[in-house]
């Protein structure tokens, strides 16, 4: 499998796991602590604030590799299984149809 194709397909996933999240969210069933850390760990990617800043080395790179996991995993243990594969059946079928 070449660059290009990995690049592909890397970028094939990233879409469905935004879509998987956004469906999570839409969700009714989702308990409202599981949306707010999805919110978190959205805000945190996007904003500007940072706990550790990143003009120091290493480590003010490295915050958002450990809190942004955290937060959806987190988030992810906190939604039932029924729900989360209900989502995930939704973004494939929704994939399937284009």
């Amino acid at each position: 499998m070449g660059f290009r194709a990995q690049l592909v397909t890397l970028g094939q996933r990233f879409k469905q796991e935004v879509l998987f999240y956004r469906a999570l969210l839409a969700h009714p069933q989702t308990p409202w602590l599981a949306k707010a850390l999805l919110w978190l760990a959205l805000a945190y990617l996007v904003l500007p604030f940072d706990l550790i800043p990143d003009f120091i080395p290493l480590i003010g790179q490295l915050d958002e590799l450990v809190i942004i996991p955290l937060l959806l995993y987190l988030a992810l243990k906190l939604i039932p299984v029924t729900i989360r594969q209900a989502c995930r059946d939704a973004v494939a079928a929704e994939q399937d149809q284009k």
